[in-house]
This record gives structure tokens, sequence and C-alpha cells, in this order.
């Protein structure tokens, strides 16, 4: 059964970093795709970013385009979101999810998840 650990969120002003790491066990985590996904209150969770077995192939969702880099090291089994350039927008519970396959942007693709970490972007 496959476990996602998320840990690096916290509170952060505006246009500061944080990076998020999700440490994975349970399956081979080189196999597959993994995301980041983010939810704020009353609303549905929504990608972020992906990126396929290897690390070769990366996806982002518009918003994070050149601030974000989603990235991979399957020898330590840990998936990574850099997150630069903060904004109070990005302020949410951000999730990693391994994919079962299907479109990497869709959450139905994701049938492992992790706790998720909550960061905050002040103004």
């Amino acid at each position: 059964q496959v476990q996602l650990v998320e840990s690096g969120g916290g509170l952060v002003q505006a246009g500061g970093s944080l990076r998020l790491s999700c440490a994975a066990s349970g399956r081979t985590f080189a196999s597959y795709v993994m995301g980041w996904f983010r939810q704020t209150p009353g609303k549905e969770r929504e990608f972020v970013a992906a990126i396929n077995w290897s690390g070769g192939r990366t996806f982002y969702t518009t918003s994070v385009k050149g601030r974000f880099t989603i990235s991979r090291d399957n020898a330590k089994n840990i998936l990574y979101l850099q997150m630069n350039s903060l904004k109070p927008e990005d302020t949410a519970f951000y999730y990693c999810g391994q994919s079962r396959g299907g479109t990497y942007a869709s959450i139905r693709s994701y049938d492992a998840w992790g706790q998720g970490t909550q960061v905050t972007v002040s103004s």
C-alpha cells in the first residue's frame, strides 16, 4: 500500500520561497507520474504541477509557470515542489498524488494522496 507524506509548508511573505517535499513508500516510485495539487476551503482540489516517471517531462498550471518547479529523486523516492515568488493567492493546502494513469491534470487520475501541508503567503 502506497504512503505519501508531505512536508515543507509554512508561513511566508509574498515574494518568498518554500520547497515542499513528498516522501513515498509502498509502490515503485519511479514507475508513476506524480503530481501536486492544492485546495482552499470550499473549493475543489486543483492541479498545480506533474512530472513523468523519469523527470524528463513536467507540466504546470498557467498561474504557477515560471515560479514553481516540480522535480523528483527516484533514488530517494521523494517528490519536490520548489515555489518561488509566492503570492497570497498561492495560499492553500498542498497535496502530492500518485497517478494510476490518464490525464495528468485530472484529480481522477490519482489514486493515492498524502495528508497535505499548509502553505500560507502573507501580503
